[in-house]
């Protein structure tokens, strides 16, 4: 268990693998669709999506001779389980967090006393 959560926080480190996740959040996407944002190369595309199946968090299969990559639905299960280990904390709100500051942070509007 140790080593996938390893893998799977190692992937998860990298922005440009992060992005890739974000872009395959909407669809299937060949390796040459996955690229095409990127100013790197295919090679180096292709090896952080390698990167990415060895965690399990995404899979590539061959359709005809294209390469497509799919995010993997429950590849996060394990590293969220543990996350919330360490959440002894209701989660915050933000919004409401923020609204709270600026009602605090904001000065009173000056009032003229009737005279």
């Amino acid at each position: 268990m140790d080593a996938h959560l390893d893998a799977v926080f190692a992937a998860l480190a990298d922005p440009t693998r992060r992005r890739i996740l974000s872009m395959l959040l909407e669809d299937d996407m060949a390796v040459t669709d996955v690229a095409e944002p990127f100013e790197m190369s295919l090679a180096a595309i292709s090896k952080h999506l390698a990167i990415l199946t060895r965690a399990g968090l995404i899979s590539q299969d061959k359709r005809g001779r294209v390469k497509w990559c799919q995010l993997e639905p429950d590849a996060l299960k394990a590293a969220s389980v543990w996350m919330q280990g360490f959440g002894q904390f209701e989660p915050v709100n933000l919004d409401a967090f923020e609204r709270f500051l600026e009602a605090e942070l904001t000065p009173p509007e000056d009032h003229i006393p009737p005279g």
